[in-house]
């Protein structure tokens, strides 16, 4: 047992099965999908269950995969964001200063949207309120993870709430507490990293033509800069920016900023304006030596936090969240190493080249080498020109990846 020099209150226990540690966008898709699989849960989040209380469900406006929309349909929050999610009917990628582009079109390949864009805030309180639904899940927020003690057949952890300490004997402990992971650390994982000196700056903008639910995506030397259609005409920007260069442009007024992103993004949608709020992103890439430990597996940002550029980061994460509710449910023992060894390899084929597509575009996108421009542009025309690349482009691009889980192949409604 855990001894503890804090008098506030006493310890008390509680046994359950699984233990996820970390509330954000995944952290709460997996509770979600626990619960809808009849698994009991306890989640533990150290922000209050409030959207403006959660880091994680802040301005970004992600870029939704068609699997990621079919999964959160499949565990009930879809209905919660639909009102708020914007679909994608056409993806035009190009490359400041050359010829070749990548064009996707949803009709071509048979669908109505290949993915929805919805501001991150919206997808949270679509969480909250799903979440509010559940049944056989236990949510301790605020709380905070203060210590983890290695037990026969699981571990113990340490839970500091309003209340006071609580002590939590679990089978299965889940890392779902991002890039920092506290859980990863204790555990034993270790994770590679790696700083691309970039700064990411997200707004919404208003282009002077409508956006046609087109979503476009610019590489050039500096970084990536995207437009994602929203509702009411807006939409996303996400900018990219070295990092030495950060300061200088937080510091810009609306007119010097749009300026700049004009500039980066040219005048496809004619004049922009009337730029939102801005936020900045340190850009870096962590990915965890092993997805898993004895009794212990991290999913979401805990295990790889990648590139934005693609927007694949939560699309990854909520298919590691449902192919691990999946895999437990139904299960008696949901830690067994051989349990645990089976996910980390089912997951393993999309992780690595989910992450490998990500930074391997920013990388060779963006990299200034003038002989590197023909050969950029011939790829491109390739992607656009070859049915079977196309197709295959377009697949991956929907997020229907290497073995996904049931849920994303589940029809919409």
């Amino acid at each position: 047992m855990i001894t503890s020099t804090d008098h506030v209150a006493p310890v008390t226990s509680a046994q359950q099965p699984v233990l996820i540690i970390g509330g954000g966008l995944v952290g709460a898709s997996l509770a979600i999908a626990l619960d809808a699989a009849g698994i009991d849960a306890v989640m533990v989040e150290a922000a209050a269950p409030r959207v403006g209380e959660q880091p994680s469900y802040d301005e970004r406006n992600l870029a939704l995969a068609r699997a990621t929309v079919n999964g959160l349909a499949a565990i009930g929050v879809w209905p919660h964001a639909t009102a708020q999610a914007t679909p994608i009917h056409h993806i035009h990628v190009t490359r400041a200063g050359e010829f070749g582009s990548v064009q996707l079109d949803a009709a071509k390949h048979a669908v109505d949207a290949l993915g929805w864009t919805l501001p991150a805030r919206e997808l949270g309180a679509a969480l909250l309120r799903r979440l509010d639904e559940c049944r056989r899940l236990r949510r301790l927020a605020p709380a905070r993870l203060e210590a983890l003690e290695p037990l026969a057949q699981g571990w113990r952890a340490r839970i500091r709430t309003a209340e006071g300490l609580l002590d939590i004997d679990t089978p299965l402990l889940v890392g779902a507490d991002g890039t920092t992971s506290f859980v990863r650390d204790q555990v034993g994982i270790g994770a590679e990293r790696h700083d691309y000196q970039q700064t990411l700056f997200v707004c919404t903008i208003t282009p002077e033509r409508d956006h046609a639910n087109r979503a476009y995506e610019r590489f050039a030397d500096h970084g990536p800069i995207a437009l994602l259609p929203l509702t009411e005409r807006r939409c996303g920007l996400v900018l990219t920016v070295p990092r030495t260069e950060a300061d200088a442009v937080a510091a810009l007024d609306d007119e010097g900023f749009v300026a700049l992103a004009q500039q980066r993004f040219g005048w496809r949608l004619g004049r922009l304006s009337r730029p939102g709020k801005r936020h900045a992103y340190p850009i870096q890439r962590v990915a965890a030596s092993a997805l898993v430990a004895p009794r212990a597996v991290l999913v979401g940002n805990a295990a790889q936090t990648i590139h934005p550029i693609g927007a694949q980061g939560f699309n990854l994460g909520l298919r590691d969240a449902l192919t691990l509710a999946e895999m437990v449910a139904g299960v008696a023992d949901p830690g067994t190493q051989d349990l645990l060894e089976r996910y980390a390899a089912r997951r393993a084929a999309d992780r690595e080249g989910t992450m490998a597509m990500s930074h391997g575009l920013v990388q060779l996108a963006c990299l200034p080498q003038p002989w590197l421009g023909p050969l950029r542009s011939m790829a491109m025309l390739a992607f656009d020109r070859l049915p079977p690349v196309q197709r295959l482009l377009a697949r991956r691009g929907m997020g229907f990846r290497s073995d996904p889980p049931r849920a994303v192949l589940e029809r919409l409604p």
